[in-house]
């Protein structure tokens, strides 16, 4: 039987700017799923990009390859595997764009 978790790794924050989420140690899974639900936002998001980043540590980080792009929908999703120990995405918010997310990372084994 497959084992599965899933983490609230940002809870209701703002997001302004360069902005990265909490890092989650997860290399006991072999797949997860970002997913970013849109509680409220300021300007326009649509196509903001946001990147997976892969890190040995919890510290020092490097893009994995997968994006997710904001939609007008309430919540957006991306897939990842094969990802070591350390997940957590990252994005640049344009000037005058701010978004309050919950972000939750669904993995399984």
């Amino acid at each position: 039987m497959r084992q599965s978790y899933t983490a609230v790794i940002e809870r209701d924050v703002e997001w302004q700017g360069l902005v990265a989420t909490e890092p989650y140690e997860c290399g006991w899974a072999s797949e997860a799923i970002f997913f970013v639900r849109k509680l409220a936002s300021e300007g326009d998001v649509r196509g903001v990009g946001l990147r997976v980043q892969i890190s040995p540590d919890g510290m020092h980080w490097c893009d994995e390859g997968t994006s997710l792009v904001l939609s007008t929908n309430e919540v957006d999703f991306c897939r990842v595997r094969h990802f070591g120990n350390w997940l957590r995405l990252q994005a640049h918010l344009p000037e005058g764009v701010s978004l309050r997310v919950l972000v939750a990372l669904a993995l399984k084994e």
